[in-house]
């Protein structure tokens, strides 16, 4: 199996000046590089180049970079940037990225597609939520531009699309996974779920997880839903605590489970609470009381502050650039740029191919036996002929503020 490996080499100085302005306004980045080369983005665009100025392969990116899932989306974004930076200073492939903010909306993510392509986009790392990807990868799809997305989590993804790629698990992989480690690990022995029925990633993960805690014995005593607009889970909480659940499964993302972790509080209802990846990032929601998530149990293929060099180089950096632990999604972003820069060098990819034989030469590399990598986020992960990807989950409760593994 050939290892990841990291190459510790002086990094070029790389000033970037990010600004946004809110509600709709527009995002301009500036990155000077080694060589003493300017780019500057044009609106609402986020462009970082190689460090030495030379040809590089041009890789576009798609997520949140403002709205009610920006943190995904920036986590995403910043831990690509490192890897980038990390990438280029080894100083074989280079590489380009341009990353695009899509909101959380589809319609505006094949809108920042168009742009990526009009920029010549080759690869594509993106996008980081589920709903935007079901809208893009149809594009990319037709377009034989290759994909590897960090977190769209959704089988419908990837589905019947033989160049799309997923670096994270799937909602069925979740929604089992979650399951058998409830189960397993005896956490609860009367389990309530509240999950968003007008989400795709919600209802997925959902979905496999009933079929699962049945198989375990798992004894479910409640099951309800909302949807996007909802802000009030008291008819939620109220049920599950007259059931007499002692344990709460929300496979939702972090902002209703926030409301969700307040409220209960609200109604003195104590209980464990276990969630999934798209949970991660609760801690660092604006203005929401952390006390509130201690003990919160979830699975993620990241824990910072686990103690190998790889791990603890990624979250010291992380910490110095953007002052915060990084979590799963920025973890996501650094991987991928990972694989595909291990994935280009197996397959003899350079800056001068177009984005079809580069897709075509990528695809044989994912899908190949022979092929694993090694990464922030797993160990010896392969991936099938589908796109979905084979690793090991993690167990991860927060105490005191931070994420701690189990």
């Amino acid at each position: 199996m050939k290892k990841f490996r990291f190459q510790l080499i002086a990094l070029a100085l790389v000033v970037s000046i990010f600004t946004l302005a809110a509600c709709g306004g527009t995002a301009t980045t500036t990155t000077t590089a080694a060589g003493g080369e300017t780019t500057t983005a044009a609106p609402d665009e986020s462009t970082d180049g190689s460090t030495d100025g030379g040809a590089a392969i041009k890789i576009g990116g798609i997520g949140p970079l403002t709205g009610a899932a920006a943190v995904y989306g920036n986590a995403v974004y910043n831990g690509s940037k490192i890897a980038l930076e990390e990438i280029n200073a080894l100083g074989d492939l280079q590489f380009e990225l341009n990353f695009q903010d899509d909101e959380h909306d589809g319609e505006k993510a094949v809108n920042a597609y168009n742009t990526l392509k009009d920029w010549g986009m080759q690869i594509l790392n993106g996008t980081v939520t589920t709903t935007p990807a079901n809208s893009v990868t149809p594009e990319a799809f037709a377009d034989r531009i290759f994909t590897l997305t960090p977190s769209a989590s959704s089988p419908t993804v990837v589905e019947g699309k033989d160049n799309v790629f997923q670096l994270c698990f799937s909602d069925l992989n979740q929604g089992i996974a979650a399951a058998q480690y409830i189960a397993d690990n005896k956490l609860g022995e009367k389990i309530a779920i509240i999950y968003n029925n007008a989400d795709a990633y919600s209802t997925g993960i959902y979905e496999k997880f009933v079929s699962e805690a049945e198989a375990k014995g798992l004894e479910i005593v409640s099951t309800t839903t909302f949807t996007d607009e909802t802000n009030d889970f008291t008819v939620q909480l109220t049920e599950a605590q007259n059931n007499g659940a002692d344990l709460l499964f929300l496979p939702i993302y972090y902002q209703p489970a926030s409301l969700v972790l307040s409220q209960a509080q609200a109604m003195s209802y104590e209980t464990k609470v276990f969630g999934v990846d798209g949970m991660d990032g609760i801690l660092t929601l604006e203005n929401f009381d952390t006390t509130l998530a201690e003990g919160v149990m979830l699975l993620t293929p990241f824990v910072a502050d686990a103690t190998d060099e790889r791990t603890v180089s990624f979250v010291e950096k992380y910490k110095e650039q953007f002052d915060e632990v990084p979590n799963q999604f920025a973890a996501d972003g650094y991987d991928v740029m990972y694989a595909l820069y291990e994935a280009a060098k197996k397959a003899g990819v350079t800056a001068d191919m177009s984005a079809e034989e580069i897709n075509d030469k990528l695809i044989e590399v994912f899908t190949s036996d022979d092929f694993s990598f090694d990464g922030l986020t797993g160990s010896g992960m392969t991936w099938s002929d589908t796109g979905e990807v084979s690793k090991e989950p993690k167990g991860m409760v927060i105490e005191n503020g931070a994420y701690v593994g189990m």
